[in-house]
């Protein structure tokens, strides 16, 4: 993640949203600091997770699509 000497921007949020992370904070039990700290997190994850494209083996695809039939969903 961003090191602490790294340039800042402001971003306004909904006055809602950012209660929601200050709950979320309070109940991190100390593992994230500030809203902005959790704000960063959840970018970093959601960003990088576009990246990597999850690759399945045909068995896999295959197990996914049984699965998806026995629910009804193909």
């Amino acid at each position: 993640m961003g090191g602490m000497g790294e340039e800042k921007v402001p971003i306004y949020i909904p006055k809602r949203l950012y209660e929601l992370l200050e709950k979320a904070v309070r109940e991190s039990g100390g593992e994230f600091k500030s809203v902005e700290e959790y704000v960063a997190f959840i970018l970093e994850e959601v960003l990088s997770g576009e990246e990597e494209e999850t690759v399945y083996t045909p068995e896999e695809e295959e197990e996914i699509k049984k699965r998806l039939r026995a629910l009804g969903y193909l």
